[in-house]
């Protein structure tokens, strides 16, 4: 009786002891539940840095898209380098994904990216972006306190500095009522309030390495240079994939797709500061 006793009480304490750990893990793996089902490679709660790479790669997706789908390739092939990879969604209102007011986005990335560093014990993460995805993170970085946390802003095709119309955002929707009602998309027209305050005084604030993959032939974004932010060169890298790459005629939706973009990506991400494209391509 006297060792079943003492066998018993062993186990309450194992309990009371691992039952707390056990609970905290469940909370920890919770908020990545509530994205839905994520790319190849992303939200792996389990997933340890490395000394080599010690920064959580953030994937935040463009308007009217969702990670899943969005970051489809780039996703896996970041986690088969041996990134942690961690991809949110955002943004959602009846008019669809990533279409809430940018401010309260940038908010919602913010707690992300917070509950991130608290389950990875990392100091920083690398932001990579598509369009919205690209350029809503700057709010983040400049009014939400995100120059502390973000070592690399890396954007396919931002809308840093809008586009000239809605037309674009009608080619992301067969849903012309959508765009209509959307609020980020309003926000993201050039000229719009949202981003004159945005793009006032510094573009590149904080001590983060900017890069911005660019393409000519850009449907969306309108014109293409608009994606371009201004800033040191030590701290900025606008990349236009035609410069490096002639023959490629990759859009707005495709370039996250594009394997040759993502040798941009990689570069930045495996060196400080932003991109070397010089460097990137010649690295094949």
């Amino acid at each position: 009786m006297k060792s079943y006793t003492l066998g018993f009480l062993s186990f309450v304490f194992v309990l009371l002891l691992v039952g707390p750990n056990l609970a905290n893990a469940e909370s920890d793996k919770e908020f990545l539940i509530e994205q839905g089902t994520p790319p190849p490679g992303a939200n792996d709660p389990t997933c340890e840095l490395t000394e080599d790479k010690p920064n959580p790669v953030i994937l935040v997706p463009g308007t009217f898209e969702r990670s899943s789908q969005n970051w489809l390739k780039l996703s896996p092939a970041l986690a088969s380098k041996g990134h942690c990879v961690y991809a949110l969604n955002y943004g959602f209102t009846h008019a669809g994904a990533s279409t809430r007011p940018i401010e309260h986005s940038a908010e919602e990335l913010r707690s992300f990216i917070e509950n991130v560093v608290e389950l990875t014990g990392a100091e920083q993460v690398d932001i990579v972006g598509h369009s919205q995805g690209g350029m809503m993170p700057r709010y983040y970085i400049k009014n939400l306190g995100g120059a502390e946390y973000v070592d690399n802003l890396i954007a396919f095709v931002p809308s840093n500095h809008g586009t000239d119309g809605l037309l674009g955002f009608n080619r992301l929707t067969s849903d012309v009522s959508n765009v209509a009602s959307c609020i980020a998309c309003q926000q993201q027209l050039t000229g719009s309030e949202f981003l004159e305050n945005l793009n006032h005084g510094n573009e590149t604030p904080g001590n983060v390495s900017y890069t911005v993959i660019t393409t000519k032939t850009d449907q969306v974004v309108v014109p293409y240079d608009s994606a371009l932010l201004d800033g040191p060169a030590a701290q900025v890298s606008n990349i236009t994939i035609q410069d490096h790459y002639p023959l490629n005629l990759v859009g707005h939706q495709g370039i996250v797709y594009d394997p040759l973009s993502y040798k941009f990506v990689y570069d930045a991400l495996d060196h400080d500061g932003p991109a070397d494209a010089g460097r990137a391509v010649s690295n094949e």
